[in-house]
């Protein structure tokens, strides 16, 4: 696992899992969140997303976590392996309110400082219909990948999975 994607729903632990990950498996972690956000919560305009993007898959190893759907598909064509956190959207929205209360107000190590982490109801709308549109998306992207996805439904398999990998 040289290009690796960590993939899931917001709130599935994926920031979490990759700054665990990068450097057991001595990669570079680039999160999307930080391509995709300035300060003030700006997003990135998308020519210069695809532009930073451009420069992190042409890189022989990285793990890069997050979403973004738009761009999922370059990532796809570099990436050998797909983490893909599939863990139940109810745990996933758990994740999220205790993520809203512990940073609250602060920036989280995975975004640009300046983007202080506050409680957005669109955004989880946005998880709470993770299910029945982000996801298959997703899926249909996946579907024509030829890389090794490694799906783990809930955090027992992602525990089971680093311990049997050596990734703990």
């Amino acid at each position: 696992m040289r290009r690796v994607l960590l993939i899931g729903p917001c709130g599935s632990g994926k920031s979490t899992l990759a700054r665990e990950l990068a450097p057991l498996m001595v990669l570079p972690l680039v999160h999307m969140d930080q391509l995709g956000w300035q300060a003030g919560w700006v997003e990135t305009e998308k020519a210069e997303l695809n532009a930073r993007l451009a420069e992190v898959v042409a890189q022989d190893a990285w793990l890069i976590e997050g979403n973004y759907g738009s761009t999922l598909a370059p990532r796809l064509e570099r990436a050998d392996t797909v983490i893909y956190l599939d863990f139940p959207i109810r745990l996933c929205l758990w994740r999220l309110a205790k993520r809203i209360i512990t940073h609250r107000g602060r920036s989280r190590p995975d975004m640009p400082e300046g983007c202080p982490e506050r409680f957005d109801a669109a955004f989880f709308w946005y998880v709470m219909n993770w299910n029945t549109g982000p996801r298959v998306r997703t899926e249909a992207k996946l579907a024509g990948y030829s890389g090794k996805v490694i799906r783990l439904r809930s955090p027992a398999a992602l525990a089971e999975w680093r311990v049997r990998h050596g990734l703990v």
